[in-house]
């Protein structure tokens, strides 16, 4: 959805949990991250049977619709228990129950946005039963509202799907309810434009048929009206094999008969609690009246308006809301520079200027002429010409002309629209006294301190509406010609309606040009603002209103945060940039945010904001920081942000680990960001580095393009952690190239040395033995003359590896007894422990098994010592091994289910493939023929996934050798 339409006192206050769109929750402390996947759905089913118990066995089904994992209801158990702490963390007033079958949400009634549409669609259909029927409409609008995209978006689940469509089908049925009762109150010419909309978004659906046809008979448009009947027909002959029901035909039939009964029932209905005249001044008798001045000031709309289904109702019941209820309607229209607010505002305000405000409209830019911003007693000074007052009678002081502005339209029903308002001082002195009018603003800022003002979002376009917006403009047929090509360019200029606009003027004054050339221009990045710019219209000139508005220290930040190459950043990374210590990092960048120069684009695990910059705004931003900041403090910039990017993954990685194990110690400077930062940061170490994963990645990149070859290949080494979790081993070779380049290229030795036996490492995961030999042996070479123990561990142990897969069992345990001593001496604990888990593999295949078990429980009681939960559980499949070679074949596979259980719920997919093989092998040692393929075929699907292409030959190789044994099928 391009455009989130809030309603702020409106009786639709935001709740805390909210399913009518993507779920989201928030509490006191601001929004709760919840993980994707599992726990959403497990929140979204709760939210749903809010205050009533939903039994554990659905939350199951919910989350996995086929073959649930024995360990399902474990899994559940752990979801609530992160929901819990996530909604305790948050300051959510709610809190999750055991029940004896499941578990109950315990919260307010109107803590859902459901449980509020429900109250408000109850409270509209009794305002229509008592003959109400405005109210009953703006009512339902408010409803409507609610809604920010499908009924839980995003949210996996096949079971949910059909709740969440019952929803959507209430929030249509309402839609319908207001359309009807708009029908009823004679408002035929208003609703057509939003019923053909509705339509052609649903088009199967008769009753909104019905009710376009009967706006547009009654309308004058008798063709169009049947028109509409028979593409209907047409269309449900084609997809359903369906004639319309009778409604629709006998509908059909009357307006083509011209039947008197479908004619609306007498006049219009006034609206309610308004009145339908507007009271003159008295006059002395004889005296002729004064005539009353009637200003039309409104900009021109455009014909070819595009916006999603919901803002513009939504908008229009804001702006109106005030001649039902009483009090001054004030809708705020936000948004960044370019994104179409003055364009919608001015498209509202066309839309309700002769039936809502027939007094007037007033009209004033407050950004005014070279951005200096417009002073209020002047916009007043012009609002009381255009009223009539001559120049002479208007005061010069301020008080004195808002009390004549708000006495003269105090009884009439006139719309203010203020366009680019630039704070609540210039604004507040605008505003009339009455509900009678009502005052639209646009802004750039939040203007956060307007009293009871309803506040709408707007964003960039959707890449269909993209479309829609340049098919109106070059003709439906040339975007249909170059669909690829269309999409690209709106990909490229990130859906601004301004931009969309400027390629669709030059295109159509150019019909010679195709989409893809224009898009080749726009490509070039530093070409781009140039290309967009076409007569008055220019996306440079309106970031650059939006950049002059700024402090210098804030213009100063902007530039900088063109460093950082992610698309989503986290609030630290301000501060880094401008190495400020402050507490608060995320304050910095509050300006930017209040001048939508920079997004709010979602919130961290830790339930931090995460920021970006639009594609054209960032085009923006590289421009002003070539053009402002000198080279020596970019580097300086650089070295903070990736210092802070290789702070925060060595702390995960010390997280995971128990401490500084495994990695070899670099001089790289560190930059961390503020301690309870960190801390939200990691609470899931592992999760943290998969989700900043494209920033890492750039980190590395960008050290490297800067020369900061030290950070470079520390933080290259440092992912490792992630990469071999989650799978990820182009993005190892990938990060290890450039890191090795760098490295090479300053003479750093202990650089190449640590990057040259990583990619050996990486060589081995791969199952590329012959390729990791020479790799190690370079690095090992290089730790030697170095001296760094740790460095030559590593080595000695992956060398191990090597002897191992060529059958050299003696070789291959001789290196891992030097590998054990330089751990020793490193004093690395975990090292050594991971040493110790192959030492004992090799024992066990001798048929040492007390050996064995000696060197593994040294191993587990080192890994829990450190509180390192990957290595207890590949020491654990070591001992699970060491009972199928001892023939105890159950406990083994008991030991297995445990490891399996570690590794879901880390995540580690690497490990899971790894047991779930084990797990084949032990059920084919009990004869559990069905269950060992599962397994088989679980770890094939994972292998395949992390591009473990020969370990997953190497797994279906074992479900054929399976399938060829006569064996007892398991019962």
């Amino acid at each position: 959805m391009e455009h989130l339409a809030g309603h702020e006192g409106s009786g639709a206050a935001a709740a805390p949990f909210r399913v009518l769109g993507p779920l989201e929750v928030s509490g006191d402390r601001g929004t709760v991250s919840v993980a994707s996947g599992r726990q959403e759905t497990v929140l979204g089913a709760l939210v749903l049977e809010l205050n009533r118990v939903v039994e554990t066995a659905y939350l199951v089904d919910a989350i996995w619709a086929h073959h649930p994992p024995k360990t399902a209801r474990a899994q559940v158990q752990i979801c609530i228990s992160r929901l819990r702490k996530a909604l305790s963390a948050g300051g959510v007033d709610a809190i999750i129950e055991t029940r004896a079958r499941g578990y109950v949400l315990r919260a307010p009634e109107d803590a859902t946005d459901v449980g509020t549409f429900r109250r408000l669609v109850t409270e509209a259909h009794a305002l229509a039963r008592d003959g109400r029927k405005m109210p009953a409409v703006l009512t339902l609008r408010t409803a409507t509202a609610l809604w920010r995209g499908r009924c839980l978006a995003g949210v996996p689940s096949e079971v949910l799907a059909g709740t969440a469509a019952q929803l959507d089908e209430s929030r249509l049925e309402a839609i319908e309810t207001a359309m009807r009762l708009l029908l009823e109150l004679g408002r035929h010419e208003h609703v057509v434009g939003e019923l053909m909309q509705l339509v052609a978004n649903h088009p199967l659906r008769e009753r909104l048929r019905g009710h376009l046809m009967l706006a547009l008979y009654r309308s004058g448009r008798q063709a169009e009206a049947l028109d509409i009947y028979h593409q209907g027909r047409a269309l449900l002959t084609e997809e359903l094999g369906l004639d319309p029901g009778r409604e629709l035909r006998d509908l059909a039939q009357a307006i083509l008969t011209d039947d008197p009964a479908l004619a609306p029932d007498g006049e219009p209905e006034p609206r309610a609690d308004v009145p339908t005249h507007v009271p003159q001044p008295e006059q002395e008798p004889g005296a002729d009246p004064e005539p009353v001045v009637v200003p039309r000031q409104l900009p021109p709309d455009i014909g070819d308006f595009v916006a999603d289904d919901t803002i513009v109702p939504a908008l229009c019941a804001a702006v109106t809301e005030g001649q039902v209820k009483g009090p001054l309607s004030v809708a705020l229209v936000l948004g960044g520079p370019g994104v179409g607010k003055s364009t919608l505002a001015t498209h509202v305000a066309h839309r309700l200027a002769a039936e809502y405000f027939p007094d007037g409209q007033l009209y004033c830019d407050l950004r005014g002429l070279g951005g200096q911003p417009v002073d209020p007693a002047q916009a007043l000074g012009r609002f009381l010409r255009a009223l009539g007052v001559p120049g002479e009678d208007i005061p010069h002081a301020l008080d004195e002309c808002a009390e004549m502005y708000r006495s003269l339209i105090a009884d009439r029903r006139i719309l203010v629209l203020l366009d680019d308002a630039v704070s609540e001082s210039q604004v507040l002195p605008l505003l009339p006294g009455t509900g009678s009018s009502a005052v639209l603003v646009t802004s750039r800022g939040l203007l956060t301190a307007l009293p009871g003002a309803h506040r709408f979002d707007v964003t960039p376009l959707s890449t269909e509406r993209s479309l829609h917006l340049l098919g109106r403009i070059i003709g439906e047929r040339r975007v249909e010609a170059e669909t690829e090509a269309a999409r690209a360019l709106a990909r490229l200029v990130g859906g601004l309606p301004l931009a969309l606009r400027i390629v669709g003027a030059r295109l159509a004054a150019r019909p010679h040009w195709s989409l893809a050339s224009l898009w080749s221009r726009l490509e070039n990045e530093h070409r781009r603002l140039d290309e967009l710019a076409h007569g008055e219209l220019s996306v440079r000139a309106s970031l650059s209103r939006s950049h002059a508005g700024l402090a210098a220290a804030d213009r100063h930040l902007l530039c900088l945060l063109g460093l950082a190459e992610g698309t989503v950043i986290p609030g630290w990374l301000g501060a880094a940039l401008v190495d400020d210590r402050t507490p608060c990092p995320t304050d910095l960048l509050e300006p930017l945010i209040d001048m939508r120069l920079l997004d709010i684009t979602a919130m961290d695990r830790g339930g931090e904001p995460r920021y970006g910059l639009s594609p054209l705004a960032r085009t923006f931003t590289r421009e002003r920081l070539a053009a402002e900041i000198p080279e020596a403090e970019r580097v300086a910039a650089v070295r903070r942000m990736v210092g802070g990017w290789l702070a925060l993954a060595g702390r995960a990685h010390e997280k995971i680990y128990g401490g500084a194990y495994t990695l070899v110690p670099g001089r790289a400077e560190r930059w961390y960001p503020p301690e309870d930062v960190v801390q939200r940061c990691l609470p899931d170490p592992l999760g943290w580095l998969e989700s900043e994963q494209g920033n890492l990645v750039s980190a590395v990149e960008l050290a490297a393009r800067f020369g900061l070859d030290e950070l470079c290949w520390e933080l290259a080494t440092t992912l490792v952690t992630l990469f071999e979790a989650r799978g990820c081993p182009d993005l190892w070779e990938h990060t290890h190239r450039v890191a090795l380049a760098a490295v090479q290229e300053a003479g750093n030795e202990r650089g190449q040395a640590a990057v040259l036996g990583s990619l050996g490492t990486l060589h081995l995961y791969r199952g590329e033995y012959e390729a990791a030999g020479p790799y190690l042996s370079a690095a090992l070479g290089m730790f030697e003359r170095l001296g760094e123990m740790r460095g030559q561990a590593l080595c000695l142990r992956d060398l191990a590896r090597i002897e191992r897969h060529h059958g050299d069992d003696d070789r291959a345990m001789a290196l891992y007894e030097s590998a054990e001593r330089d751990f020793v001496r490193a004093e690395d604990v975990i090292g050594r422990a991971c040493v110790l888990g192959e030492m004992a593999h090799i024992a066990m295949r001798r048929g040492d098994f007390t050996r064995a078990r000696s060197h593994l429980d040294v191993a587990l009681g080192i890994c829990r010592s450190t509180g390192f939960d990957r290595g207890q559980a590949l020491v654990l499949r070591r001992m699970g091994q060491l009972l199928m070679h001892q023939r105890q074949s159950e406990a083994a596979e008991r030991t297995f289910l445990e490891v399996l259980a570690m590794v879901e719920a880390s995540g580690d997919l690497v490990g899971e493939g790894y047991v779930l093989h084990d797990l084949g092998r032990v059920n084919v040692d009990l004869r559990h023929v069905e269950r060992a393929v599962e397994y088989y075929s679980r770890s094939a699907r994972i292998r395949e996934r992390i591009l473990d292409h020969g370990g997953a030959a190497a797994v279906r190789a074992d479900i054929v050798a399976v399938l060829g044994r006569p064996m007892t099928p398991v019962g």
